[in-house]
Formats: C-alpha cells, sequence, structure tokens
C-alpha cells in the first residue's frame, strides 16, 4: 500500500511542474524593458536615433515624431515607462506616461507594441502615430492653441485698483491693408508721426508676414495726441486697435515699483519653456514681474489633432483661470499727491510715507528725474544730519539726556580730518550746549566729540532698534541701509553724523521716523501678502521715546525744521539732513528731510540740494500739508 501512495504522488508531481516549466520558458531570452526605455528617454529627448523602430527607417520615422509634435511648440514632453507586459516570447507591450507641460499640464498614456524575432535576442518598437498619442491617426499632427488668462490687478486699500485694464489705442501697420513694396513708407511715415525710432519699425514691417499687425506704439485712449488722431487716417494700412491693456492709474504712478506689462521677448520664452508663447503679455519688471505667476493666472489650452485637409479633432482642453490680485498698501490720494510735489524737481527725489501703527507703506513717490529707477524704497545714499536721530538714541541709551550740557566748536580734529559745521550753522549755537540744542541746530562737532562715549556696536544697536540697518525680504525691492562698527576714528566721528560708512534708502529713513512716532521697531509692510518678520531688535524705553520725541519737536520749534511749525494738525517732529558726496569733480550734498505727525512718518529726499531745510523741506511741507486737505 506504501507502494501505491508513491507510485500515484509522482505523476501528481510531474503534472505540476509541467506548466512551471512553460511558465520559465516564458521568461526565456533578454527583456524588453530596456528597449522601452530607450523609447521613453527618444520621445522625452526628441532624439529616436538610440531606438531600434519597424515600420519604417530611424531617419523617417524621427522625421514623422518631430512633424506630429511641431505644433505644440518649443516644449518637450516628459515620458516614462509605466509598464511593460510580454504576451510570449516575441511580443510585449510597453505602457507609456505622457506630460507635456502645456496650460497646468497635459497628461496621458499610450501603448506601444515590442517585438523580437526568434533567435534574435533584440527588442524592437513597432511604431505608429497612437505611440504619440492614443487617438492619433496616420497623417494627422498635434496642434496646441492657448488662451491667455485675464491678467489679475495689482490692487490698493479698499479694492482701489492700482493696475488694472484701462482702454488703450494701439497703433500699427496692418499688413492685410497695404502691399509690401508700400509697407516700409507707411511704416517710415507712422514712425515720424507718433515719435518712434524709425529704422527699427520700418524692418520690423518689412519683416512682418503678410497678415501681421505691426504695432508701433500704444496710447491710453484719451492721451492719445490730436495730431497724431488727425492724420494717421492718411497713412496707407496703418490701423487704430481698440483694447484694453493692465495700466495703473497715471503714466508715472508708483511706476519703478509697480513695473511694466508687455508682449513676452524671445528671451523670456526661452528662458520659460512651455509657460510662454509669442504674444503673450507677461510682467517685465518691478512687482509685475516679480508677481508675474500669480498675476498672469493658468491660461487656457485646446490640443488637436489636424489632418491634411485642416480638418480637426480636439484630444484636450483646459480653461483659462485669472490668477489672485496682488494687494498693496499703497494709498492712491497720497501717492499721487507725492508725485505731483515731486514733478518740477529736477535731480532724483524721492517721497515715502508710512503709518506707523501698522507699518504700511503708504506712498513710494520717485521723481521723474530717478529715470525709473527706484530711488524711494532701494536707493543708497549717505543720510547726513537725518541720522543724528539714531546717534542721539545711541547717546539717551548711555545715559545722556536732552539737558545733557557737550562741546559744539566751529571745528574738530579727528586724526587729521577736520569736521565742520555746515555753512548756515548758526554762529550763536556754539560752543557749551545741551544734547537737545545740538539736535535742534544739528551740530557735527558736537555729535562727533560725543562719539567717545559710544562704544563700536552701539549705533548699530540704536540703528535696529529704529528699523535701520537690518534686512528683511519684504516681497518687494527694499533697502534698509548700512550701519557697521566703524573701522576707524575718522569713520567713527563720519558716521555719527550720516556719513563715512552710514547709508540710507528714503524708505529707511521714513522707518526711523516712524519707529520713533510708534515706540518700538517698525517693519514696513508694501505687499499685504507678505508679512512683515518677527522684531528681534534692541528695544528703546518709554523714557528714552520721551525724550527723542521732545528733542524732535525741538528741531521745529527752534531749530533747523522751523518751516513746519506752522503746519495744521497734531504737532509736528522732524530732522534735517544733508550729506556730502563727490561727483565729477565737485562737491555736492544731499538733501534730505523726515518728519512725524499723528499716525504718519514721511521721508523727502533730493539727489542734489544745497540744504535739507531748504530743499527736502519745502517738499515735505506741501506733503503734510496735503495729506490733511479731504
Amino acid at each position: 500500500m506504501g507502494s501505491r501512495r508513491r507510485l500515484h504522488v509522482v505523476p501528481v508531481l510531474a503534472l505540476a511542474l509541467v506548466p512551471a516549466l512553460a511558465a520559465c520558458g516564458g521568461s526565456h531570452g533578454p527583456s524588453p524593458d530596456p528597449t522601452a526605455d530607450a523609447l521613453a528617454t527618444g520621445l522625452s529627448s526628441g532624439d529616436l536615433s538610440a531606438v531600434r523602430l519597424t515600420g519604417g527607417t530611424v531617419a523617417e520615422i524621427q522625421q514623422e515624431y518631430a512633424a506630429d509634435v511641431a505644433g505644440l511648440g518649443e516644449v518637450k514632453p516628459k515620458v516614462t515607462v509605466s509598464s511593460v507586459s510580454r504576451s510570449d516570447d516575441q511580443h510585449a507591450t510597453a505602457t507609456l506616461s505622457w506630460s507635456w507641460p502645456v496650460g497646468s499640464g497635459w497628461t496621458y498614456s499610450t501603448k506601444a507594441a515590442l517585438r523580437t524575432k526568434s533567435g534574435s535576442g533584440a527588442w524592437e518598437v513597432e511604431w505608429a502615430p497612437s505611440v504619440v498619442a492614443s487617438s492619433l491617426r496616420t497623417g494627422e499632427t498635434l496642434h496646441a492653441a492657448t488662451e491667455s488668462a485675464r491678467r489679475a490687478d495689482i490692487l490698493g486699500p479698499h479694492g482701489i485698483g492700482l493696475v488694472t485694464d484701462r482702454p488703450v489705442v494701439k497703433l500699427g501697420v496692418d499688413r492685410l491693408k497695404v502691399s509690401a513694396s508700400k509697407a516700409a513708407a507707411s511704416a517710415r511715415s507712422l514712425a515720424q508721426l507718433v515719435g518712434i525710432d524709425v529704422a527699427p519699425y520700418v524692418a520690423q514691417v518689412k519683416a512682418a508676414g503678410p497678415k501681421a499687425f505691426v504695432q508701433a506704439i500704444v496710447y491710453r485712449q484719451d492721451e492719445v495726441p490730436s495730431t497724431v488722431t488727425a492724420h494717421y487716417t492718411g497713412i496707407k494700412g496703418v490701423d487704430a486697435i481698440a483694447t484694453q491693456l493692465p495700466l495703473g492709474i497715471t503714466k508715472e504712478f508708483a511706476a519703478p515699483i509697480l513695473g511694466t506689462v508687455g508682449p513676452v521677448t524671445a528671451e523670456i520664452i526661452k528662458d520659460n519653456p512651455g509657460v510662454y508663447r509669442a504674444g503673450d503679455l507677461a510682467g517685465l519688471s518691478g512687482l509685475e514681474a516679480r508677481y508675474d505667476a500669480q498675476l498672469r493666472g493658468a491660461p487656457g489650452v485646446v490640443v488637436t489633432a489636424v489632418d491634411g485637409s485642416g480638418t480637426s479633432r480636439t484630444l484636450f482642453k483646459q480653461g483659462a483661470h485669472r490668477g489672485p490680485p496682488l494687494r498693496l498698501t499703497l494709498e492712491p490720494r497720497l501717492q499721487m499727491l507725492a508725485e505731483h510735489i515731486l514733478s518740477t524737481v529736477g535731480p532724483p527725489s524721492a517721497i515715502v510715507a508710512i503709518r506707523p501703527s501698522t507699518g504700511a507703506v503708504l506712498v513710494a513717490a520717485n521723481g521723474p528725474g530717478n529715470n525709473g529707477y527706484d530711488d524711494a524704497t532701494y536707493g543708497r545714499y549717505a543720510p547726513g544730519s537725518t541720522f543724528k536721530t539714531v546717534a542721539t538714541l545711541a547717546l539717551l541709551k548711555q545715559g545722556v539726556t536732552p539737558s545733557s550740557p557737550i562741546d559744539c566748536p566751529t571745528s574738530v580734529d579727528v586724526d587729521g580730518k577736520i569736521f565742520t559745521n555746515d555753512s548756515e550753522y548758526p554762529p550763536g549755537a556754539n560752543g557749551r550746549i545741551t544734547l537737545a540744542t545740538a539736535l535742534a541746530n544739528s551740530c557735527n562737532t558736537a555729535y562727533i566729540n560725543e562719539r567717545t562715549k559710544l562704544g563700536s556696536s552701539d549705533l548699530v544697536s540704536a540703528a535696529a532698534t529704529l528699523g535701520m540697518g537690518v534686512d528683511h525680504d519684504l516681497g518687494f525691492p527694499a533697502y534698509f541701509g548700512n550701519v557697521v562698527p566703524p573701522t576707524s576714528e575718522t569713520t567713527k566721528a563720519a558716521d555719527m553724523i550720516g556719513q563715512g560708512q552710514i547709508l540710507a534708502s528714503p524708505m529707511t529713513m521714513a522707518t526711523v521716523m516712524a519707529s520713533v512716532l510708534a515706540g518700538h521697531t517698525v517693519v514696513p509692510q508694501l505687499v499685504t501678502s507678505v508679512q512683515p518678520p518677527p522684531v528681534r531688535t534692541p528695544s528703546i524705553t518709554g523714557s528714552q521715546e520721551a525724550a527723542l520725541k521732545q528733542m524732535l519737536r525741538g528741531v521745529v520749534e527752534h531749530g533747523t525744521g522751523e518751516g513746519l511749525l506752522d503746519v495744521p494738525g497734531p504737532p509736528v517732529i522732524a530732522k534735517t539732513g544733508t550729506a556730502e558726496f563727490d561727483s565729477g569733480g565737485q562737491r555736492l550734498t544731499h538733501a534730505w528731510m523726515i518728519a512725524g505727525q499723528g499716525d504718519l512718518a514721511v521721508c523727502a529726499f533730493v539727489n542734489v540740494g544745497h540744504t535739507g531745510a531748504g530743499v527736502a523741506g519745502p517738499l515735505l511741507e506741501q506733503f503734510l500739508r496735503g495729506a490733511l486737505a479731504r
């Protein structure tokens, strides 16, 4: 009986092994996986030369693939192998995952048939249009058309549109309306009429296609010159197109900060593959460029398969989505007030206003002399005697009081370097005076003498308390100044009066005044989505705050800031500043003034001016008076 059991078991084992051996036999030979991987790599790069293909020569299939996808633009797909399954020793199927950077992404999968001849040991891909897109047919190619999302606005307080779509008129040559032989003459006439460079525009029109509209200039709808309106219709092929573009409240409104929007350049397209196409609008400078990804939103896209007769089928469609607005703290009325005040100032100039209670930047105005540069928040200049606000706090922290007696000689020698007071310093204020008097009349020599009471880091610490010299990333170009330990005794002397190593932007000095008014370190905020970082700076005591405000009020009551004494409203505190610099072999001076009134801190700056009180002071006074008017 035991013998019969053995005879019975052996056949069962043998039968069980038969399918197992057959299965093992199915996996004999080379794996198709490397061929599938090579195909995915070649499709991703656009180079199929390393792939074994059937259905045509490699060169023919390479050309066919390039033609299939050319209509998708200058983008490349990411293709990976999801799986490879074998049906027998000679046939396999690779599943490919595709991702195209069009719209917010077009993803799908396709299948590629692989085969190998018995005994050849090499797998080949059976090429077909369906490898590229499952439903793509022979003779069809892929094409993508984008629909730009409506650009998001830049908003001010209460949702006021600082930059929003506003009506414009585009003037240009429409090649459909003028023959090639006459297009250049029309371009020349139009360029001369609107005042743009003639030769480049003529060349652009000559190079344009027969259906192109070649833009020459864009005007705000209500700013088209009457001469242009009267004469452009007499130029063959010139057309005016009414449309809308994202524009500021005025041409000048915070322009260096907000930036511009315009057609994408070839460089932008090259540096951002799949993001932009020719004809798209993009932020070209300022906040428009920095926040372009947010403001431009997500474009819509339609991918179609088009046959030789032009008949198309939609394979993929994605609607455009408008991005969220960028919200700023700029107050339009105050910003335009400041820009109006600066409109007649020749040298580079700026006015910055900050609300101390919140840190909100209400004004960041640049004058026409800045030539588009943002001096208001990013300029780097010696602040002169406005920095005595910081030096005074440093002395208060060392126990000096407003009534402490200090010396104010006509000059002081520091290691051979002679320092003097301003040419308009009142002679009667020399000699033994108080710290309060020294600040009111801006005695350079007194502050330089007092340097001996400060350690190497005391000015740095006091500056940080008032928001100066500590960098922050606030989401916009912001320079917070340079205050570092002195490298020599003469440097320390110069630093005390805002020269030497000391640098600041107008925003920096407005921040200093804002911190005085608030009684703590103020960090400016312009972009509301970017929260100021936690402040970790030395604090100011109540007595120090009171003494500093008292002395800055003295500047207005009986010092260099007397021009602000009759400004209506809450009492004004202020400090003037004049800083020497060399340019072109000349000794020139920057003109500064900072002031605080109620919940408003302001800095006025003019790059070249005789004195802070005489040049920057009247600008600041106009601003304070205008800010109070309703």
